[in-house]
C-alpha cells in the first residue's frame, strides 16, 4: 500500500503549506504520481477534488486564526491566498454561512473541515479480478452532459441522465446500433482541477448515418485495465470503483494514463438483477 502512504505524505505537504502557493502538480509529485492520476485517486478516495479540499482547509484554519487572534480580516485573507477581502468573505460565507467579521465576534457559527487521514488496510482476503486489454482507437456515438464533481453533483446528474435516456427511448435506439462493447458510459474531458467532466451515454459507432442530435467522439488507443462488476445497478458499480483506487492501483504499480474512463454494459439482462454483469475500463500505464 505504498501508494496510500505517499498520499499521506502529500496531505502533510498540503497542511504545511496552506498559507503558501500550492500547485497540484507539486502535490502530486510528493505522492510520486502524475497530476491526473493523483487527482482521480484523491477524489475517488475522499469525495473531494484536491482544490476543493485545499479551499476547505484554508477556510477552516483561517476561521480559527480569526477567532483566536487579533488578526484583521484583510490580513488573514491575504495570508491564505485571497486577492481581496471580498473574495475571502464570499468563500468564508459559503463554508460557514456567516461573514468573517460575524464569526470573529461569535465562533459558534463555525464549521470545520478536519485534515484528512487515510486508514491503510490490506484486504487480501477478497480477490480482485482484472485483465489487461489492448484496444485500438475507436469512435463512439451518443449524447453527453457536462457536470461538476463537487458535492456529488456528477452522481446525481448522471443518474438523472440515464433515467431520462431510458424513458425517452434514446438507450433503446442506441442498443440497436451498438458494437461489441454494448452500451457504454464514458467519463472524459476532466478540467485541470478535475471539478468538471463530460459524461457520454454511447456505443461504438457501427452506422454511417448518425442521427443529427447524436455526437461523435474518438476514443484513443490504449492499454485498458478491465474489471468485472457483478451485481445490481447502481450500487455494484461504485463498490468496484472504490476498490480500484483504494486497493488495485496502490498494490499493482499501474497508474491512470489520463484518458477517458468507461463503464461497459454488455448484457441486455435486467440491470437490477443481482447477477447482472458489467465492466469498468480504465486506461493505464506502468
Amino acid at each position: 500500500m505504498e501508494g496510500l502512504q505517499k498520499m499521506l505524505e502529500a496531505i502533510e505537504y498540503v497542511e504545511s503549506n496552506l498559507d503558501n502557493d500550492l500547485d497540484i502538480e507539486d502535490i502530486a509529485g510528493i505522492a510520486c504520481m502524475s497530476k491526473f492520476h493523483f487527482g482521480r485517486m484523491f477524489s475517488m478516495l475522499t469525495g473531494y477534488t484536491v482544490s476543493e479540499y485545499i479551499r476547505n482547509r484554508r477556510i477552516t484554519v483561517a476561521a480559527q486564526e480569526l477567532v483566536h487572534s487579533k488578526a484583521k480580516v484583510i490580513d488573514v485573507a491575504m495570508k491564505y491566498g485571497y486577492v481581496s477581502p471580498e473574495a475571502f468573505t464570499k468563500a468564508f460565507r459559503k463554508i460557514h454561512g456567516v461573514s468573517p467579521s460575524v464569526a470573529k465576534k461569535n465562533s459558534r457559527f463555525l464549521k470545520a473541515y478536519p485534515k484528512l487521514s487515510f486508514q491503510i488496510q490490506l484486504k487480501g482476503d477478497v480477490e480482485m479480478d482484472y485483465k489487461i486489454v489492448e484496444k485500438e482507437a475507436f469512435t463512439i456515438v451518443g449524447k453527453s452532459i457536462r457536470t461538476g464533481t463537487i458535492g456529488g453533483e456528477n452522481n446525481r446528474k448522471i443518474a438523472a441522465f440515464w433515467d431520462e435516456s431510458n424513458q425517452n427511448g434514446f438507450v433503446g435506439e442506441l442498443a440497436k446500433n451498438c458494437g461489441s462493447l454494448g452500451i457504454i458510459g464514458v467519463c472524459t474531458d476532466f478540467d485541470k482541477q478535475q471539478e468538471h467532466l463530460t459524461y457520454f451515454i454511447c456505443a461504438e459507432k457501427k452506422i454511417e448515418k448518425v442521427p443529427f442530435d447524436w455526437e461523435e467522439r474518438q476514443i484513443p488507443s490504449a492499454s485498458w485495465a478491465v474489471f468485472p462488476v457483478h451485481g445490481a445497478m447502481p450500487n455494484a458499480m461504485p463498490r468496484v470503483w472504490e476498490r480500484i483506487f483504494s486497493e488495485w492501483f496502490p498494490a499493482t504499480g499501474y497508474e491512470h494514463s489520463g484518458g477517458p474512463e468507461m463503464e461497459v454494459y454488455l448484457s441486455d439482462a435486467d440491470p437490477s438483477s443481482e447477477d447482472y454483469y458489467s465492466e469498468i475500463w480504465i486506461p493505464i500505464k506502468k
